[in-house]
């Protein structure tokens, strides 16, 4: 009798999986981009408001924009990854017609310590999605702790409403076509826009923008998949070079007001401008975005289906535009745990992470990378973890004393040349440091294997990483690993295919 129930639910389990995937495919393939759109933006704008414990949004104001930059043919997420997720279904039938996955900057403020007190605070931020022909509802949904979705806001739109916004574009800005290979609909758009650049530093702006074409392409997935790829320079002048940097005190009036210092961590580099962002960014078709900051600091962010920031003129400046852009392209988690940041329980304990790749283990058998695994390998990987973190904390340690003492001689004017000195040395403590890391993570016995290596996304237990080293574990000139390279080939793919 109990082969025969064991039987019985195992049947039971097939058929529901498999009507699971047949109602998926029904609804990616039941309606064609024409019946309910037409090849238009329609850009969301709206406030995020709330603290650690509650949130809100309000409708601000919704653009009609330029073509849609999107794929016709994908138009439900597949990826299941972000804090939230925008819905749109049609008013009149009910039906899901568009949605995608992302991550916020109030997503980030919720886990802060202010948040936590109670202090509320307001974002700026917009969805686009493809201009509707018909009534629709506009859906925020956001992850619980056990990282279930759900309804956050709902709200009704009218595509022809004599509120919606048709302004013309801003003509101080300069679009710069980099590499066009095709229809929007069919290529990963990639704006690039330059920030904290003067009317009299254009030349530097085209510079930059080759030599960070140049880098993107010559690394992997993105030279395999180079024909996927459409790529535009935006450029709005500032009218003072560089960003902001409150801890020492300097502020610059830049089109973006891209600032050091966000959520308090020293070098996380945002803007909260998103309405100057958007306006910018309007000027070409795009789906995702790069912020090219003209500072000499080290310093960028990456925010899922957000945008990602990085700093031009850094000795880490390769490391830094690919990294930030794993976060903000295919939602790829921070593999490193040994660094401050501003984040109170990011990932919450005993929940398994929506990112592709970290995991809290809660299932080995059913591993998301299980695939890729490199055979009869130990689950969890026993690397050489305590001496790596022994290295690595001794050198944070300094670096946070060297930063904040570079910061203080800012503040009290210290003569540039004194600053600069002790600038120079934490450059070079920083990559003698990133030498040590290559050589001791070299010698391991896993070097170039998947497995299970603890230590990962802000925490040292409880959580892990697919190989013992990626570009989104250390820096330095080096590739994602087998995990992080087939999460960006994926979504790659989801736009250009």
């Amino acid at each position: 009798m109990r082969r025969k129930i064991i039987f019985f639910s195992a049947v039971v389990s097939f058929i529901i999986i498999t009507l699971s995937f047949l109602r998926a495919l029904s609804t990616q393939a039941s309606f064609r981009f024409d019946d309910y759109f037409v090849d238009r933006t329609m850009r969301l704008d709206y406030f995020h408001i709330g603290d650690a414990k509650e949130e809100w949004i309000t409708v601000d104001q919704v653009y009609e924009q330029g073509i849609w930059a999107g794929s016709q043919r994908n138009l439900i997420d597949k990826f299941d990854n972000g804090r939230y997720h925008a819905k749109i279904y049609d008013s009149s039938s009910g039906k899901l017609i568009y949605s995608k996955g992302f991550d916020s900057y109030f997503g980030e403020y919720k886990t802060t310590n202010q948040a936590l007190k109670g202090i509320k605070r307001a974002y700026h931020e917009t969805i686009l999605i493809p201009y509707p022909k018909k009534n629709i509802k506009f859906t925020l949904e956001v992850r619980d702790r056990e990282n279930n979705l759900h309804v956050l806001f709902s709200q009704g739109i009218d595509p022809f409403s004599v509120s919606i916004i048709k302004e013309n574009l801003d003509k101080k800005v300069k679009v710069f076509e980099i590499l066009k290979s095709g229809s929007p609909h069919e290529k990963v758009d990639i704006a690039f826009i330059a920030e904290g650049y003067t009317s009299k530093e254009e030349e530097k702006v085209e510079a930059d923008l080759k030599r960070f074409t140049e880098i993107f392409f010559n690394h992997e997935p993105y030279i395999t998949y180079k024909d996927s790829f459409n790529i535009y320079g935006v450029f709005k002048p500032s009218e003072e070079s560089g960003c902001d940097e409150p801890r020492p005190g300097i502020f610059k009036n830049t089109a973006l007001n891209a600032t050091f210092n966000s959520l308090g961590s020293e070098r996380y580099l945002l803007t909260e401008d998103n309405r100057s962002l958007r306006d910018i960014a309007a000027h070409v078709p795009y789906d995702t975005l790069f912020i090219m900051i003209n500072h000499k600091r080290y310093g960028g962010g990456g925010i899922y289906n957000l945008y990602c920031t990085f700093t031009v003129d850094n000795q880490w400046y390769e490391y830094l535009f690919l990294h930030e852009f794993g976060h903000s392209f295919a939602g790829l988690a921070d593999e490193y745990y040994t660094s401050s940041v501003a984040y109170n329980e990011f990932y919450p304990r005993g929940v398994e992470p929506v990112e592709p790749n970290i995991t809290a283990l809660l299932d080995s058998e059913n591993l998301k990378w299980k695939d890729l695994l490199t055979p009869h390998i130990e689950i969890p990987t026993p690397w050489e973890k305590e001496g790596f973190d022994k290295m690595d904390m001794a050198y944070q340690k300094i670096r946070r004393e060297i930063n904040e003492k570079i910061a203080t001689m800012k503040r009290e004017k210290a003569p540039q040349a004194e600053v600069e000195k002790v600038e120079q040395e934490s450059e070079r403590l920083s990559k003698e440091h990133a030498q040590k890391v290559d050589d001791y993570l070299s010698k391991s016995r896993f070097k170039e294997k998947v497995g299970v290596f603890e230590g990962a996304g802000y925490s040292a237990k409880g959580l892990y990483r697919p190989m013992l080293d990626c570009l989104m574990f250390t820096k330095g000139k080096k590739p994602f690993c087998k995990v992080c390279e087939q999460a960006v080939v994926r979504v790659i793919k989801y736009y250009s295919e």
